[in-house]
């Protein structure tokens, strides 16, 4: 069993930064993949970010390559994005997740079972 606790969202204009943690607890969590999702009003919860077990593989959605950055501290039991060059495509509220069973970066939501409460980032233009 894992629990996932995120913070950092906030309300941000265009162009600013953000940096999401999460904060995990359990025994399982340095052995699998984490990752970032988000959901916008009026829409399903889509992939940001993803990193393996170790950290070093990570995957991510097109549209925030080259802006965000996943990271993780497992001996901390810490999960991170660090958003940069935010725009209000971005608003939603922002998930952390973690693997009970894959090991690599995965952006499919049905490969993470452990999931936040979320915390909410608002772009303005």
């Amino acid at each position: 069993q894992v629990q996932l606790v995120e913070s950092g969202g906030g309300l941000v204009q265009a162009g600013d930064s953000l940096r999401l943690s999460c904060k995990a607890s359990g025994p399982i969590f340095s052995s699998y993949a984490v990752g970032w999702f988000r959901q916008a009003p009026g829409k399903e919860r889509e992939f940001v970010a993803a990193a393996s077990w170790s950290g070093g593989d990570t995957d991510y959605a097109d549209s925030v390559k080259g802006r965000f950055t996943i990271s993780r501290d497992n001996l901390k039991n810490m999960v991170f994005l660090q958003m940069n060059s935010l725009k209000p495509d971005d608003t939603g509220v922002y998930y952390c997740a973690s693997s009970g069973g894959v090991t690599g970066p995965s952006g499919r939501r049905n490969e993470y079972d452990y999931w936040g409460q979320g915390t909410q980032v608002t772009v303005s233009s």
